[in-house]
């Protein structure tokens, strides 16, 4: 099925090349032609209609996956690299086009639209080098009568169920490795973001990737498809990014079948301010950490945890570049912060700000929004925010720095490591010796120091703790979608 989607006039130039339906051995409707709606969330306005798959078409994308498991598993790495190299290509080719779907679908701005397209283009480049790296050993036993090989072999068909948030370059951290390690995969993602999911599936059979490497789902209805897909025997592997209670629903269901798993949770990120910090290099990396995604995202930092003596200046600086945010309609180059996801997100996001009022924060910034439609929240600055209000313990996600202040080292690693979470922490100090020190103690899979942004493709992305398992990038995200063999050979004395 090869019909495209249709869209308000304006922007059907950027959306009608996306297909319409879902992927399995080729594009298909959902059964029973249900669809579904996707709105831009600056306008409120429907920008297309998508295939709303049920159970029996998540299957049909597994079926695919599986009929081509044997074939794509026994490619040889350079021709699974060459798939790859093309597909970054192509991403590239079609940077723009996709990151005015990003846009679109999801009201990140223009200029962050097309650095994510970036991001997911490196993701496939660095994982067609790392297909052609070996991992594995060959040694003598220690007795020398026998010969020890490990063999690293894809674990067999995946499901990837990608967040909204970043939903082309999250595609891409999990495709890219999965089919680097030789094996299929059925990507799911979010309802809000489909579209651009639906363009990466489509660009790899382009670049070469046969049927059934890589299939596309969307559905209202996460629960009947993964429950219908983690139930069949031939799915072996379920990489996941999303909310904690989710993840632990997915993780209860995985085990019943011994499923492997990456989870990629939720974060509550602090950002540690010592007095001995640069202060414009503190809130320079302030804002990028707060402000990356418009403060969607699960390493954000969610608490500023900074100490008394630099606490006023600290304040008073990043109040000054939090108010000076250009709120406004995402497609126009000069904005700075489009629209929140949807009206919840704006909704959590105003209960956070007045809950901590209420216990005695102070708001000391907050930018302008525009009128009219759309989903927009405030970029806000409040301090002394208690430790006891809810935006010290839940996500906030989306554009509201919350300032608590701190006395000693101690008490700011206290504070820190007082959450179920430990995705991702920063903190900054010009002495290295506490930056070795606090980092130590500091319970998170990944830290920054004196930087606000830790995301890299080299690097192994993932948390602790109810933060998730498992880690994405880097050659430890490959060794994630393969499975250990050991063979026994024999010795060279026997």
């Amino acid at each position: 099925m090869t019909d495209t989607l249709t869209a308000p006039s304006g922007e059907s130039a950027v959306l009608e090349s996306v297909p319409r339906g879902f992927l399995a051995h080729d594009w298909q409707p959902a059964t029973g032609g249900r669809t579904f709606e996707v709105r831009n969330p600056a306008t409120e306005e429907i920008i297309a209609t998508v295939a709303d798959c049920g159970a029996q078409d998540a299957l049909s994308a597994l079926d695919a996956a599986a009929a081509a498991a044997d074939r794509w598993a026994f490619t040889s790495p350079r021709d699974r690299a060459r798939v790859l190299h093309r597909l970054t290509d192509a991403l590239i080719e079609h940077r723009e086009r996709l990151a005015r779907i990003i846009t679109l679908e999801i009201g990140k701005t223009i200029t962050e639209a097309r650095g994510e397209v970036d991001y997911a283009a490196a993701y496939f480049r660095w994982y067609a080098e790392e297909a052609v790296r070996p991992h594995a050993r060959s040694t003598p036993s220690p007795d020398g009568r026998s010969h020890i090989v490990t063999v690293a072999e894809p674990v067999g068909p995946c499901l990837l169920i990608t967040p909204w948030n970043v939903p082309l370059a999250m595609a891409a951290r999990k495709a890219a490795a999965a089919l680097a390690a030789g094996c299929t995969a059925v990507l799911k993602p979010a309802a809000l973001t489909p579209l651009s999911s639906l363009v990466l599936g489509e660009l790899a059979r382009e670049a070469g990737a046969p049927a059934g490497v890589l299939t596309v789902i969307t559905s209202c209805d996460a629960a009947a498809v993964t429950t219908a897909l983690l139930a069949d025997p031939r799915l072996r592997k379920l990489s996941f990014t999303g909310s904690t209670p989710v993840g632990r629903l997915l993780l209860q269901q995985s085990g019943a079948r011994v499923l492997r798993t990456s989870m990629e949770l939720g974060g509550n990120a602090p950002f540690l301010v010592f007095d001995d910090a640069d202060l414009d290099l503190a809130v320079r990396e302030a804002m990028i950490a707060k402000m990356r995604l418009g403060g969607q995202s699960c390493v954000g930092a969610n608490r500023f945890l900074v100490q008394e003596p630099i606490a006023d200046a600290f304040a008073a600086a990043l109040a000054e570049r939090m108010a000076a945010i250009r709120v406004g309609p995402p497609d126009l180059e000069d904005t700075d912060l489009g629209p929140l996801a949807d009206h919840r997100a704006v909704n959590k996001v105003r209960h956070l700000v007045e809950d901590a009022v209420a216990r005695g924060a102070v708001v000391i910034a907050e930018a302008d929004i525009p009128d009219g439609p759309g989903h927009y929240a405030a970029p806000t600055v409040l301090d002394h925010v208690p430790a006891d209000a809810a935006i010290m313990h839940e996500e906030v996600f989306g554009p509201v720095a919350a300032i608590h202040r701190f006395s000693t080292e101690a008490e700011a690693i206290a504070v820190a490591n007082d959450t179920e979470h430990g995705l991702a922490s920063y903190l900054m100090t010009s002495h290295l010796d506490r930056a070795r020190r606090v980092a130590a103690r500091l319970q998170a899979g990944m830290v920054g120091i004196n930087r606000g942004l830790v995301s890299e493709v080299a690097a192994p992305f993932g948390g602790i703790k109810q933060s998730g398992l498992g880690r994405e990038g880097g050659p430890e995200g490959l060794h994630e979608y393969q499975q250990l063999k050991y063979l026994s050979l024999p010795g060279f004395h026997t």
